[in-house]
């Protein structure tokens, strides 16, 4: 998924816009532009802050004079394609109104704020889902979704833990975990919650936590250490979900063990 921020200063003269991909775009901050399909049928349009807009691809749109900022989220064709049978063509929407959608887009605004702190794996399981929720609510020749039966098998779980302890320190993609395991991302996701009951990124999360927990009940290990070694890119990322998870901080957690 391409994520960006957008700025729309002043322009001069209308100019022709095509997207070459599926785009969500969440503004940061009241603005205007003024929009059309044809140059000589231009008309203003206000937005707030928090609104959502989906273009698609080929969508032809003059833009004229715009005062804007939004963050842009590129949804690739091949996530798409993971979410149902063959391609499917999604309907633009200027003004998207969408709780699950909305939840989705926040979620990532408030991860690049944070500086991308959780990862690749927060970010594809995202992804996933908003073209899930996309393709439910705004396919036009909406595909029949695939549905798997069964779940992951003791062999395929143990490759999955495997590899999970493997990149503990390092970055973990949905593709992956999903290689490791000989499935497609749509199918190893759908399998791995009918399975463990979690999500990939979930589960990853909770397996790092247990291992930083270990660690914290030594007295030697710094809690800046545990944090790298746990797959955290800073400290303050690892002690803020660590508290949201556990209820204390990390140092809080050491003190109460040692006691």
């Amino acid at each position: 998924m391409r994520v960006a921020v957008e700025i729309r200063g002043s322009i001069g003269e209308p100019y022709l816009r095509v997207h070459h991909e599926n785009v969500l775009a969440m503004v940061l901050r009241p603005g205007s532009m003024t929009v059309g399909l044809r140059r000589s049928a231009m008309r203003p349009l206000a937005f707030a802050a928090g609104e959502i807009g989906l273009y698609t691809p080929h969508l032809e749109r003059w833009i004229g004079s715009a005062d804007i900022q939004h963050l842009t989220l590129g949804i690739s064709d091949a996530a798409l394609m993971t979410a149902c049978r063959g391609g499917v063509e999604l309907r633009p929407q200027c003004r998207l109104v969408d709780a699950r959608v909305g939840a989705l887009v926040a979620a990532v605004n408030a991860e690049r704020i944070a500086g991308f702190s959780s990862g690749r794996l927060f970010l594809d399981s995202i992804e996933q889902a908003l073209t899930v929720a996309l393709v439910d609510s705004y396919a036009v020749r909406r595909r029949s979704m695939r549905t798997y039966r069964g779940s992951l098998g003791p062999a395929r779980l143990r490759k999955i833990k495997d590899l999970v302890h493997a990149k503990m320190a390092g970055e973990l993609t949905l593709h992956e975990m999903a290689q490791s395991a000989g499935l497609s991302t749509a199918h190893f996701s759908q399998m791995f919650r009918k399975t463990t009951g979690e999500s990939p990124y979930q589960y990853v999360l909770r397996y790092r936590m247990e291992r930083a927990k270990e660690m914290l009940r030594t007295v030697e290990a710094h809690v800046l250490d545990v944090a790298v070694a746990c797959g955290f890119k800073t400290q303050q990322h690892f002690a803020r979900m660590f508290r949201r998870m556990c209820g204390a901080s990390p140092t809080e957690y050491r003190k109460e063990f040692l006691r």
